[in-house]
């Protein structure tokens, strides 16, 4: 079992602001533990003669050429809009802000 325990947990449930109850901070140090324990395992299958990889299969990126195409003006872009101000969309403020 990999040496993850409660007070572990619970220092990283202070981290990311998370409260936790005991019974929660105990099964998540079970939980994690055999996180750890399996990716353990599938670091120790890899052997030297093994390449890193990052996915299973290769990948290649398909570009296009970046080419303007019909564009709409302002006015064309604001027709349906429910609300607009100085050629903008108008939306509501989320933020309160003094």
């Amino acid at each position: 079992m990999a040496a993850i325990n409660r007070d572990d947990v619970a220092h990283l449930a202070r981290l990311a602001h998370i409260e936790m109850s005991a019974e929660e901070l105990d099964r998540m140090a079970v939980e994690l533990a055999v996180i750890v324990d399996s990716v353990k395992s599938v670091s120790e299958a890899a052997g030297e003669d093994v390449p890193a990889t990052s996915h299973p299969i290769p990948l290649t990126n398909v570009f296009r050429e970046d080419v303007v195409g019909h564009t709409f003006t302002a006015e064309q872009a604001l027709s349906g809009a429910p609300d607009a101000f100085e050629n903008r969309f108008k939306v509501p403020a989320i933020l309160d802000e003094d």
